[in-house]
């Protein structure tokens, strides 16, 4: 029926000429019987597969970019495929009785990112773009299963953000981004190999950033075997009518590997407030002065894309009592961990050996009272010699199997310059804090592993970040300055301000589409959250009533006041109500206020 002669597979454009222009799309032709598959093939994963049109059986026009063209001659080659196999290229498509699928382009949105003035490396070394097979599976239906394929052209650093919001307003054309940085974490080994296309080079200063691409159609019908379909690879020519506010912003999580993020601008604005609530300062502890923007969003940032988080508290300030604990640490640990639970994450605890039956029996009654769900396991560390924190880190001590991918220090006794441990008057504690620091240390080296630290004088694990301005800055600075760095150090009136506050952004993140499809690579349903399946989500949120019911557990503990030592409703001298149950509740009016599953 087919008459041709072979050819390798080599991707080429196609336009229709419309009433508002050039509309590129790409074309995938299949029997009858599979076209209802790969239309919930396409639903399913609308980054790689953004479907314009399908077309009735036979039916040769495509209303929606051009009614009077004709698919079975307008194409000058057709791709022929049969069993999964490139087999033929024809120059037209007689006794047509198919279905067409019509689906976007990336090449629609080159000449916009020229017009905003960010260079297309491609387009300048005349070359085609790079396309590479990943290791990131799309979602399958029925028979159509397949690896999802990207795009890469290197953009400026300085200029993500401008590709970000130009390819964000052409979802038609693949849309925003689905990673920014190391190729290896989509199983890219090699840039210098693409599966299609050509080769593209890095100017200095250029990072790798990749789209999801319509050649993924190709690998549908490579790895499902229809016995007979074609294809081209053209492009489609997008739309801008969207609110300004969902625009992605781009953000930098990590240097090793190197990973960007994205977010909506609606929630990166409300992470902001979060930041401003919890960085007022009603114990006047100058902690103002240490403040850098972004840290906690860039925490949040880098726990949505974690998969196991080690929290760390505990501050034994009152040397002269047992328990030397005090009250702030352990309300923002849980409040995090909850949050995390809830996404699907692993959580454990590490705590210091005096202190482990303590705080077992605090999370015990935590899940007793409902403040936690489940139980979180609690371990210790020891160190035993120079590999311990590199075991403790890693599986067998192998760098490259992490069992955590962050650290989060909230509260936790930090390490000073001469290699004491010191509370806010300058007494030394060493004698009481397990060298939790190390695992910090090790992090730093070893790629995977972020780290996020949580304070409010600047003697806190992970302030080291901040070490100059603590020294300057801070009463007591130049003794009692941790020098432990952090690749986060978000500071707050008060420690467990910080984790309510990481607690709330990961909620906005989780609800914010421009983020879960980055996160998911552009793959899956898209459908906005239920309203019902929302009101869950915010019971894993802090509230009022969950802090007061766990600092009610500490102090029956025996847990005190950080500031006063009283044993009493309050956190480092300031009482639960009204101070920190009106921060509970202000954060929790930005996090909710305007939410909706649009966000």
């Amino acid at each position: 029926m087919w008459h041709s002669h072979s050819q390798s597979c080599s991707p080429f454009c196609f336009r229709y000429v419309s009433v508002s222009g050039y509309q590129q799309a790409n074309v995938v032709i299949l029997p009858n019987h599979l076209a209802n598959d790969f239309e919930a093939f396409c639903r399913k994963n609308p980054a790689p597969l953004p479907l314009l049109y399908r077309s009735q059986s036979g039916e040769t026009a495509c209303p929606p970019l051009a009614r009077h063209a004709d698919i079975r001659t307008d194409i000058s080659q057709y791709y022929v495929y049969e069993e999964g196999c490139l087999v033929n290229r024809v120059s037209s498509l007689q006794s047509y009785y198919m279905v067409c699928f019509y689906l976007g382009c990336s090449f629609g949105f080159e000449g916009r990112l020229k017009k905003a003035g960010v260079p297309v490396r491609n387009v300048e070394q005349g070359t085609n773009v790079s396309m590479y097979r990943t290791a990131v599976p799309c979602i399958p239906a029925g028979v159509f299963s397949c690896p999802l394929v990207t795009t890469m052209r290197p953009i400026p650093a300085g200029m993500l953000n401008a590709a970000v919001e130009v390819t964000y307003l052409n979802p038609l054309a693949h849309g925003a981004p689905v990673h920014i940085g190391d190729p290896a974490l989509l199983g890219i080994q090699d840039l210098s190999k693409p599966d299609y296309g050509e080769r593209v080079e890095l100017q200095p200063g250029d990072v790798t950033v990749f789209w999801a691409c319509g050649v993924t159609a190709i690998e549908a019908i490579l790895s499902s075997k229809p016995s007979l379909a074609f294809s081209h690879a053209p492009g489609y020519s997008p739309s801008t009518d969207h609110n300004l506010e969902l625009i992605p912003l781009c953000f930098l999580v990590s240097h090793n590997p190197l990973l960007y993020s994205l977010a909506s601008q609606r929630a990166v604005a409300k992470i902001r407030q979060l930041e401003t609530i919890i960085g007022e300062d009603p114990g006047q502890r100058g902690i103002r002065a240490l403040f850098v923007q972004d840290e906690l969003l860039r925490s949040c940032l880098a726990l949505s894309h974690a998969f196991s988080v080690a929290i760390t508290t505990g501050f034994p300030t009152h040397y002269m009592h047992s328990p030397p604990d005090e009250t702030d640490g352990p309300p923002g640990a849980i409040a995090m961990a909850t949050m995390l639970l809830s996404l699907g994450k692993q959580v454990t605890l590490v705590t210091d050996r005096r202190a482990l039956e303590m705080n077992r029996a605090i999370i015990d009654e935590a899940v007793r009272t409902g403040v936690l769900k489940t139980a979180i396991p609690l371990i210790t560390f020891e160190d035993s010699g120079p590999d311990s924190a590199l075991h403790f880190l890693c599986h067998h001590g192998d760098p490259s199997k992490p069992r955590y991918d962050h650290l989060v220090a909230i509260e936790r006794s930090g390490r000073a310059g001469d290699g004491n441990y010191y509370n806010m008057r300058g007494i030394n504690i060493k004698h009481l804090v397990d060298p939790i620091d190390n695992l910090f240390i090790a992090a730093k080296d070893l790629p995977g592993i972020t780290t996020t630290g949580i304070g409010d004088g600047g003697n806190e694990l992970g302030m080291g970040k901040l070490k100059e301005k603590v020294t300057t800055l801070m009463p007591n600075g130049g003794l009692i300055a941790c020098v432990v760095p952090a690749d986060y150090a978000i500071t707050a009136g008060v420690s467990n301000w910080g984790g309510y506050a990481v607690a709330c952004g990961l909620y906005l993140l989780h609800t914010c589409p421009s983020h879960q499809r980055y996160r998911k690579r552009g793959l899956g349903l898209e459908n906005t959250i239920p309203q019902e399946q929302l009101q869950d989500w915010t019971a894993n949120l802090p509230s009022v009533d969950k802090e007061e019911s766990i600092l009610s557990t500490l102090v029956r503990f025996g847990i005190r006041s950080g500031k006063t030592g009283h044993l009493a409703m309050e956190v480092d001298g300031l009482t639960f109500h009204p101070t920190h149950s009106d921060i509970i509740t202000r954060l929790l009016e930005v996090t909710l206020g305007s939410t909706t599953p649009n966000l």
